[in-house]
């Protein structure tokens, strides 16, 4: 048993051994010099027993051997001047078998033997079987480890491999192998048998003891991997059996693990695929030893390789290969790899009941992206593995690890990266069934994953079926879920979340008038569901498409009717009238008097009036009963003026009672300057500079003296408060709008009306003008006054209206 120690002995026993081997190589190095053999071989072999030491871990170890390394590197030259030491190299190596230590004498008969095969007295296939069988005499673990490893060391240019120099006869190639195979079947066998050195208690270091060795046994198997000769054939029916057979029958959970790493990661992409089923039989193995007496081991020492490291390795180079050239993808089809893995994924699954969830997913991403490589155009093969993580989802209670849950949202993130369209996505059918799984942060992480998908690759979901599953999806965008609070939210990620899903509902298209409507109501469905907090940004970009869809019918001239739905303009009238009534509510007056006087502008364009005027009475009815803030008021009167202006489908009752209604609202303004300004904005109600735009002149005359009662008051207030006159910037304002009047022709504006405000702001100027004129206002007039001088200079019919203006 080897003795336990701390790191102060260690370093102690591995100094006193470095010192005995430099102490015996000085010797052995003056027997070099003098070339007397008999003395070289007695301080080489003294040197050489310093590596019989058990008081060592593995590392301290490996420092140890490496000094005797180099020496033996310097033995080796000697051994092969045969001038030197005069005897004959088949003597020499009889000659080193009766060394007295066996450890020291194998050390020996390595270095002679691989200087017997360079001379090419024997052939080198006898020479290295006698040499692995004879290292056999060493067994204890950690000697016989270093010791075959260093048989592997000097043998590894000297193997019977096609094209070498030491190339036999027939079948040489297969010799080669024999001796790889056998050293490292022994050399696993020595690897694993450290675990069962010293007590329990001290297992989780042999452990780690045991991964510092693993290079040791690996490298045998990058031999096997590198020797010429070894076709797929032999590869399939001697090297992979014989080294899987190593690999399940040692019991061992670190050399299972690390061992097939090696062979995944050794041999060719072509060879693993061309063997998959074997590989993936001894996956499925690994757990259980493929031993029959495996009940006879302790519960407790059962190996519990995590299987799901290796499949995913495999798959993953599989992966890399199939997207390496698509030359090679007929290889995949040829040996049904996706049957073949899905079907050891689910025995793996099935059989590790105690297998994480996360281990599950990550088996599951590694099958999506391989089938994404080999398989894109199988979107059966690709549902199918989503189907099968529903399965798996659905025997957990509810999924809470976080990691588990990043490995779900990498398997539904692989088609829309895969495919670069989500369209192609919502024809999975288990698609919806994965998302229902995630916890809400996460399926909102997983939905806007779904919408940027949408907005970068600029996809058009084009029929109201997609639309409805698309908006499953991101359900968790759209309403408030189970237990979840909105209240709770950043405000700065709930408007970026909310954004998203404005923008997401441009993206929904269909040429078709009848589809389009659908699609339409498909979302006001999911959106009215969405709380107070969200309407405000999911309807105006509805209300939007709808009315883009209201337009192409009146550009088609007429309307269309479905089987189910008829899309005329009346009927998308009726659901925006109803879609903006619920924002109304939320409260959001101002957003929805503002959609009101759109849907208005666009019943004008259909030349549907009652539906116009219906818009209006709503706006009108939102600005008497909600909007209670002034500014808001202002804003609000000047949008209503604003569009009644540019509609023309009203008859003169309707529009007589519309434009009463907003002069009667805009005198009612609580400020006189605010007042003044919509009472003129209101002249335009009567004046429409078109075709077909109504021309009262007199009522509009009447609008702007009105408001110039209401300047002169807004002066006399200023003056009773202040003690001076206010600005003339209200009179300059009402003056512009004369002149634009007088322009287009009205005949109730004169001359005279003009030029008597000219000279009322000068009064009004000068009355103020006590060396602090008020600089603000008389650029506006100045520039006013320049325009119609300008006007005058023009001539013709322009000039000579203007003349009768005078300055």
């Amino acid at each position: 048993m080897r003795r336990l120690a701390g790191v102060e002995d260690e370093e102690k026993w591995l100094a006193e051994g470095i010192a005995g081997i430099q102490h015996t190589a000085f010797f052995m190095h003056r027997a070099l010099d003098a070339n007397n053999l008999r003395e070289v071989l007695k301080y080489s072999a003294l040197m050489l027993s310093e590596l019989r030491t058990s008081k060592l871990s593995p590392q301290k170890y490996y420092d140890l051997y490496m000094r005797a390394f180099d020496e033996l590197r310097q033995l080796e030259v000697f051994f092969k001047d045969e001038s030197r030491h005069g005897l004959p190299v088949v003597d020499l190596y009889e000659l080193v078998q009766h060394a007295g230590n066996i450890l020291p004498r194998m050390y020996l008969l390595c270095t002679v033997g691989s200087v017997y095969i360079k001379s090419k007295q024997a052939p080198s296939k006898d020479v290295l079987k006698d040499l692995v069988e004879m290292c056999r005499g060493v067994q204890h673990p950690i000697r016989g480890l270093f010791l075959r490893s260093y048989l592997a060391q000097v043998s590894r240019d000297k193997l019977p491999e096609i094209g070498s120099e030491y190339e036999g006869d027939a079948n040489t190639v297969m010799d080669a192998v024999e001796f790889v195979l056998q050293n490292f079947t022994e050399m696993n066998k020595l690897w694993v048998r450290i675990q069962h050195q010293g007590p329990g208690t001290v297992r989780e270091k042999q452990e780690k003891e045991r991964n510092e060795l693993r290079d040791l046994v690996g490298k045998n198997l990058h031999v096997l991997g590198q020797i010429e000769g070894v076709d797929l054939e032999m590869y399939k029916e001697t090297v992979l059996p014989r080294v899987l057979e190593q690999v399940v029958n040692c019991k061992d959970e670190l050399a299972q693990y690390y061992l097939m790493e090696c062979i995944i990661q050794v041999f060719p992409d072509e060879y693993h695929l061309q063997t998959l089923e074997t590989l993936l039989a001894a996956c499925t193995q690994l757990m259980v030893g493929g031993l029959s007496d495996l009940s006879v081991l302790p519960l407790t020492i059962l190996p519990t390789v995590d299987t799901k490291i290796v499949l995913t390795q495999l798959m993953d180079r599989l992966s890399n290969y199939a997207a390496s050239s698509p030359d090679v993808l007929h290889e995949f089809l040829q040996v049904e790899a996706f049957a073949k893995l899905s079907n050891a994924i689910g025995k793996v699954i099935d059989t590790q009941i105690e297998m994480p969830i996360v281990g599950a997913m990550t088996l599951f991403v590694s099958l999506l992206t391989f089938t994404l490589r080999v398989h894109p155009d199988r979107l059966d093969y690709v549902d199918q593995i989503l189907g099968a993580c529903v399965v798996k989802l659905s025997s957990v209670p509810k999924l809470e690890d976080a990691r588990a849950m990043k490995q779900v949202v990498a398997l539904l993130s692989a088609p829309l990266e895969k495919y670069n369209d989500i369209v192609t996505a919502l024809t999975l059918s288990n698609y919806p069934r994965v998302m229902d799984h995630l916890d809400d942060g996460t399926n909102k992480v997983m939905a806007m994953l779904i919408i940027q998908s949408i907005m970068k690759n600029n996809s058009c979901i084009s029929t109201a079926d997609k639309v409805e599953v698309l908006f499953e999806l991101i359900k968790g965008l759209i309403k408030d879920l189970d237990g979840t609070d909105t209240e709770e939210l950043d405000e700065e990620d709930f408007q970026e979340e909310q954004n998203s899903v404005a923008r997401l509902i441009h993206m929904l298209d269909n040429e078709e008038p009848e589809e389009m409507l659908k699609i339409i109501c498909v979302v006001r469905k999911h959106l009215m569901t969405g709380g107070t907090r969200r309407l405000p940004f999911t309807v105006p970009p509805l209300v939007f498409s709808a009315l883009r869809l209201v337009r192409q019918l009146d550009s088609q001239g007429g309307d269309i009717t479905g089987e189910e739905v008829s899309a005329t303009p009346r009927k998308i009238f009726q659901i925006l009238n109803q879609t903006i009534e619920v924002l109304s509510s939320v409260p959001c007056p101002e957003l929805a008097l503002r959609l009101y006087l759109q849907c208005a502008e666009a019943a004008s364009d259909c030349d549907l009036e009652p539906a116009a005027y219906e818009f209006f009475t709503q706006a009108f009815i939102l600005y008497e009963e909600e909007i209670a803030d002034s500014k808001a008021q202002v804003t609000a009167i000047h949008l209503i003026i604003g569009t009644l202006q540019r509609i023309n489908v009203f008859g003169v009752e309707n529009r007589d009672t519309l434009t009463h209604k907003a002069t009667g609202y805009s005198a009612r303004l609580l400020k006189k300057p605010d007042q003044c300004r919509a009472v003129y904005a209101c002249s335009h109600l009567f004046w429409v500079d078109d075709i077909d735009g109504i021309k009262d002149g007199e009522r509009a005359l009447l609008c702007l003296r009105r408001a110039l009662r209401i300047a002169n008051a807004a002066q006399q207030m200023s003056n009773a408060t202040r003690g001076s006159s206010g600005p003339v910037t209200l009179f300059v304002e009402i003056l512009n709008k004369y002149i634009y009047f007088y322009e287009k022709g009205n005949p109730h504006i004169t001359p005279s009306d003009i030029q008597s405000l000219i000279e009322l702001i000068n009064t009004e100027m000068q009355s103020d003008d006590n060396g602090n004129r008020r600089t603000h206002s008389d650029p506006f007039f100045t520039s006013t006054l320049r325009y119609i001088r300008f006007q005058k200079q023009k001539g013709g019919l322009i000039g000579d209206k203007y003349d009768l203006i005078k300055l």
